[in-house]
Parts: structure tokens; sequence; C-alpha cells
């Protein structure tokens, strides 16, 4: 027989009680998504009949308890106060990649026209969200996973900006012959051998694994900084990767390289202004 919508919450929350860390809040998100509703309705709502035994409800609910990612099975995602399309072709992006942005706003001039090149574009968040902020620059968002740049694709053609940021298939920059003013990427750099959370094997392991070490991408990258004279370079890193890029760019010329942390006070990433003289 239908539940209220406040007895059915209760019901997920104790269903997913010994799975998730907050399993009353992802209770809530999952009935505001099932219902195609948002949290005013959730809200004032409480006592409406829902139907619990709906086959969809039912699965969603199945799969979250196995830890399957909520954002999978919603395929949608919160990030920058904006929501986007997500599904399993693509990594969920996380809030401390939202200062990846804020630190590449920081190293341009807003208004200035500029080639911007993303590696590892995903679910194309990243680039979509600096178009938004710097209208005058042109992108290109690489990724060597098809099923990644077909979820860009939507988020890109949702918000409007298929005629500012093309998508290219390939590994790193084998597919941009352009000159690049700026270079930014979320790079994988989990090293192999890591013990991830379960809920991690759902997502794309190529979007997570960066090699034996773990920064070997990442390098990859700063080589190509220089051999394409790239003026900018900013970056996610691992937490325990600041001696690493330190100690990869002395043979370099710097200008200047600036590490920035996360919101738990963990190196995360840096912007690299390189010198070409």
């Amino acid at each position: 027989m239908p539940a209220t919508l406040r007895e059915l919450h209760n019901e997920i929350t104790e269903k997913l009680s010994d799975v998730v860390e907050l399993p009353r809040r992802e209770a809530e998100l999952l009935l505001i998504a099932y219902l195609e509703a948002d949290q005013l309705y959730f809200i004032t709502h409480q006592e409406t009949l829902i139907d619990d035994n709906e086959p969809r409800l039912l699965e969603w609910i199945e799969r979250r308890t196995r830890n399957e990612p909520l954002e999978y099975l919603t395929n949608r995602v919160s990030f920058y106060s904006r929501e986007f399309y997500i599904d399993e072709g693509a990594l969920i992006p996380r809030p401390e990649t939202e200062l990846l942005i804020d630190e590449v706003l920081k190293c341009v001039n807003p208004d200035e026209s500029l080639t911007v090149v993303e590696v590892g574009a995903g679910s194309g968040i990243i680039s979509i969200l600096l178009a938004l902020h710097l209208p005058n620059a042109r992108f290109v968002a690489v990724d060597i996973s098809p099923r990644a740049l077909s979820v860009a694709r939507r988020n890109i053609e949702a918000f409007g900006l298929s005629d500012r940021i093309e998508l290219r298939e390939g590994d790193l920059l084998g597919c941009v012959n352009e000159k690049i003013d700026l270079l930014v990427s979320n790079p994988p750099y989990i090293a192999q051998d890591a013990s991830l959370e379960s809920n991690l094997s759902y997502e794309p392991q190529n979007a997570l694994f960066g090699g034996t070490i773990g920064d070997e991408i990442i390098r990859r990258l700063l080589d190509e900084v220089y051999v394409r004279k790239i003026p900018i370079f900013v970056c996610e890193m691992g937490y325990d990767q600041r001696a690493s890029v330190q100690e990869y760019l002395k043979p370099f010329a710097v200008q200047s390289l600036e590490f920035y942390k996360d919101l738990a006070s963990f190196d995360r990433g840096f912007c690299l202004k390189a010198n070409h003289e």
C-alpha cells in the first residue's frame, strides 16, 4: 500500500544506514530526484502518499544499498552551484575540484581572448564553467574515452556552448595542434596499487589511476608545457604529490609555481607559469 513521503523517507534511511555516511540526507536526495521535485516540495509534502512499490524506486534503493553512487542512479550531479548530467561513462566531479575553477580564474584576465585546452574533460564540467566565466575564450576539451565525451557533449549542449567548446578524442595533447594559452587538467593521479572505497569501483578506472606511482600523467603534461611552450598550466593533484612536482620541475625554467590546498588543508593542485624565454 502507498506510504507517505515521511514514512518512505524513514524507510529508505533505515535501509541505507549501514551503507552511507549520511543516510537520511541521501534518502532525501534520492526521493527528490525520483519525484523530480525540489527541496521545498520535499519539506512541504511530507504527508503526500507515494507508491513505494514502483519498480524504478525499488531499483534505485537496491542499487544504492550496493554502494553504487547516487549520482549515477539519478543522472544528476551538483557542482559549483549548478546541476549537470552524469552517468557511468564519466567520473563524478568532487567538491575539491571546484577549487580548480577558482585557481584558473585567478591566473587569467577574464576578458582576454584565450585558447584553453582541458585534458581529461570527463563530463565537460570544468570547460563549461570556465567558458561561462571567460566569455572571450575558446575551448578544446580532450578525453580518451568516447563514453565520457558523450556525457560532455550532452552537458555542453544543455548550456548552449557547442560553438565555444570543441570536443576531441585523444591521448593528452596528441590531437591538439593549436597554440595553447592555458592548459587545465584534473588528470588521473591515484597510484595503481592504492586501495579505494567500494563506491569508486563503479567509476571509470582510467579516470582514477595515473600509473604505478600515480603522478605519471602529471609529469607527461609538465613535459608538454615546455615542449609546446604553454604559458600557464593549472592542475589538480594528489595530496602527497607536491614534493614530486617540485622535484620534477627543477630542470625547467619556472616563472612561478603556486600550490593550493583543499578545504581539509591538504595540497590539492598547482598553478604553473612557465618561463619560455
